[in-house]
């Protein structure tokens, strides 16, 4: 079990690998089709995505926090 001041990078952590892992499946089975290349191209595109997804998520979630606050009440 994490301590609770690692909740916003694991939250991001999980985020930004389920966000990737399902977009980069459905553009990976845009381009190859449900081929047996499929699984192996999505896994690769997956982790490129991921590995890029992840540091964004940390830096523009703070953001999207304050606009969110702002247009509430």
């Amino acid at each position: 079990m994490l301590p609770a001041r690692f909740a916003p990078i694991l939250f991001g952590f999980i985020l930004s690998g389920l966000m990737s892992l399902i977009v980069s499946g459905i553009s990976t089975l845009r381009v190859t089709g449900l081929t047996d290349v499929f699984v192996g191209s999505w896994m690769t595109s997956w982790g490129y995505s991921w590995a890029i997804a992840f540091p964004t998520v940390l830096v523009v979630a703070p953001i999207a926090r304050k606009m969110v606050a702002r247009l509430t009440s």
